[in-house]
């Protein structure tokens, strides 16, 4: 059976990844990277906190990757302006559901990276095309179609309002995507995140030298957003 093949995959990619994971969250390797993102912040102009923040969570909740599991809080946050505008980049951490009292939870942790929005927007989610993706995932409704077969075949975009999934898929911003086709979107109220999780790894938390790559993907997109919706919606 298909599903059972899938299962059979994700189980055995699972496994090895946790061998990984483990050894990248030692004390030694969680101090590099705090020391790093300090560095990075301290280049940027940017303010770096490493604690546990689960206020920041609760602020943005209605995103779709802070739905899930338990002890869900934010960590090694960077936030303040970059390139003119206001933004935050974190690491994401939280536990899968107990099976039972006596089973242990699994970690994930993933990282997130937000620009806030002068104004508030509808829930529109962007996400590349993905075998295990199109498997795992029971999301509502049906995926947005667009004149282009080959933006249309690469990612499944899903909104509340067609026309402004198609405001912001214009054909600028569907060519920056197909150049970067591992980009995660959600715009939601006053946000424009990029969720960089994965539903094969425990850690997809971007490398400390990806950060500021992604910071400029970020702000990329946001360029690529229609002026007339800021002004018609301000």
């Amino acid at each position: 059976m298909l599903w059972q093949k899938i299962l059979f995959i994700a189980v055995v990619v699972s496994i090895f990844i946790v061998s990984k994971v483990s050894s990248r969250y030692s004390p030694g390797a969680a101090r590099k990277r705090r020391d790093g993102l300090s560095a990075l912040a301290q280049r940027l102009n940017l303010t770096f906190s490493p604690d546990n923040d689960y206020g920041l969570v609760r602020q943005f909740d209605f995103l779709k990757p802070f739905a899930q599991g338990m002890d869900r809080y934010a960590y090694n946050l960077l936030s303040g302006n970059y390139r003119g505008y206001d933004v935050r980049a974190f690491d994401y951490h939280y536990e899968g559901e107990r099976k039972n009292k006596n089973s242990r939870s699994m970690e994930y942790r993933f990282s997130v990276l937000i620009l806030l929005l002068p104004v508030s927007c509808p829930d529109l989610t962007i996400r590349p095309e993905n075998f295990f993706r199109k498997a795992a995932e029971k999301l509502g409704g049906e995926d947005i179609q667009f004149e282009s077969a080959e933006f249309s075949k690469a990612f499944r975009v899903r909104c509340v309002e067609k026309k402004f999934a198609y405001d912001i898929c214009n054909p600028r911003m569907m060519e920056y995507l197909l150049a970067n086709r591992d980009l995660s979107i959600e715009i939601q109220y006053q946000v424009v995140a990029l969720v960089f999780d994965s539903f094969v790894s425990f850690n997809a938390c971007l490398p400390v030298d990806k950060i500021e790559y992604n910071l400029n993907r970020l702000a990329q997109i946001r360029s690529l957003m229609p002026d007339y919706l800021f002004t018609q919606n301000a």
